[in-house]
């Protein structure tokens, strides 16, 4: 088939690269992630082939995203990465029409397709993974992941080895001995990035961590990765599939970091018969969000002293300030409280920035507030309310937090991990009604 156009949207001002091809009933998100160009894709046979066999199954949709391929450059470092690829998702589904979709996440494609399909319930029905990982740091908690020194020499050996035929060889060693398509691999390789720029990609690559999203998957996910994969060991597909409720692993014999390119006929039969074979599940009402607490400091002191006329005035003022911040950093405010905000992010960097910008934006009436973060599990309701423990978590860690603070849970901490922002440890507190300690940290 003839490659598709390649269309642009713009997220924040930046481009986005996609194409969509195919006549399928079922639309089909496909990334690769860092390792993407979807233009020098079509120029390998192997490749362009199976990109048409997907045509005759699926409406695919592919897309670069922001930092890779024919998209722009990634933007500052307030967000982690993967954060800001679920806008790139959200934009590039919108533009093609997309209202529910499948997603296949390959590689470094993987956490943003996980935290974008335990966020959107509604737009994601089934979710495919390929060579994939939550995390890929070892940790006391993930004895599995790969020790720092090993993962620093493996960066130093992508760096030193790209856009090389024998770098191609070790990615693809059921390819080895096929000259002409080692010799495409390398320059496929050079049209994604300079070696620095992928030494940096693949650094921002430590610090992830989306472990988080993998008990609030709840479309059917399948699996697959090569068993001798040199690069990210098959444990960790494993790993995924063991914390998602009835996901499916298959191992595939070889090495290949794409398991398509030695296994092609398996692979499209298992998507084929995955994507296919079964009923799509209904929509959930049940997401993961970011929850963001606001509430003015000495809001009652203040409205003693002024007066019930002055007070109303002033919380007008912080009630559209407070809708229109919420609005730029892309939340939904839930309602306002009277004295604060209860609002909802897909991503937690949104929700820090949000709130570092509230407290900003007040200060300038003189109206100092506190904010508390964390990421869970919502439920939905009529009318677009909330509900759920993760909720009230959220409130209580607000009530811990001084003036002019963002304090959060160490689970907005580990998400936001690769980015700019930066804590200050502020210990484990007993949140009143609910259980457990909480380990507190507050943005910098």
């Amino acid at each position: 088939m003839r490659p598709p156009e390649t269309q642009f949207v713009y997220v924040d001002g930046e481009r986005i690269a996609y194409q969509v091809f195919g006549e399928g009933s079922i639309d089909l998100l496909y990334s690769l992630g860092t390792t993407s160009n979807i233009d020098a894709l079509w120029e390998d046979p192997a490749t362009a082939r199976f990109n048409a066999r997907l045509a005759k199954i699926f409406r695919v949709i592919r897309f670069d995203r922001r930092g890779a391929g024919a998209s722009d450059p990634l933007p500052d470092g307030s967000r982690p990465w993967w954060e800001c690829t679920l806008d790139d998702i959200t934009a590039v589904l919108d533009a093609a029409g997309s209202e529910h979709t499948a997603i296949l996440g390959y590689n470094d494609g993987s956490p943003p397709a996980l935290a974008f399909t335990a966020a959107h319930p509604d737009r994601v029905h089934h979710l495919v993974l390929s060579t994939a990982s939550a995390r890929w740091l070892a940790a006391p908690d993930y004895p599995i992941g790969i020790p720092l020194e090993h993962l620093e020499a493996i960066i130093d050996g992508v760096s030193k080895g790209w856009g090389t035929t024998e770098f191609a060889a070790a990615s693809f060693p059921s390819r080895a001995n096929d000259p002409v398509f080692l010799s495409w691999i390398a320059k496929f390789n050079r049209t994604i990035g300079s070696a620095t720029s992928i030494r940096a990609a693949f650094r921002s690559l430590i610090a992830c961590d989306v472990r988080a999203t993998l008990p609030h998957i709840r479309c059917p996910v399948l699996l697959m990765h090569a068993q001798d994969n040199a690069f990210i060991p098959a444990d960790h597909s494993r790993y995924i599939a063991e914390h998602i409720p009835d996901a499916r692993l298959e191992i595939f014999s070889g090495g290949d970091m794409n398991v398509q390119y030695e296994h092609e006929e398996a692979v499209l039969g298992l998507l084929e018969d995955f994507l296919t074979g079964g009923n799509r599940p209904a929509a959930s009402e049940r997401v993961l969000a970011t929850v963001l607490f606001t509430d003015i400091v000495g809001s009652t002191q203040r409205a003693a002293t002024m007066g019930d006329g002055t007070w109303h005035a002033l919380l007008k003022q912080h009630d559209e300030i407070a809708t229109a911040v919420t609005e730029r950093f892309g939340g939904r405010i839930v309602k306002l409280t009277g004295d604060g905000v209860l609002a909802t992010f897909t991503g937690p960097g949104r929700a820090i920035g949000c709130a570092q910008a509230l407290i900003d934006a007040l200060a300038r009436l003189d109206l100092q507030i506190r904010a508390g973060a964390h990421t869970c599990e919502i439920e939905i309701r009529d009318g677009g309310d909330i509900a759920g423990i993760g909720v009230h978590i959220g409130a209580r860690i607000m009530e811990h937090a001084g003036p002019g603070e963002v304090l959060v849970s160490r689970t907005v901490r580990d998400l936001v991990s690769g980015s700019d922002v930066t804590f200050a440890d502020r210990g484990t507190h007993a949140l009143k009604g609910v259980p457990n300690e909480w380990d507190l940290l507050a943005v910098e």
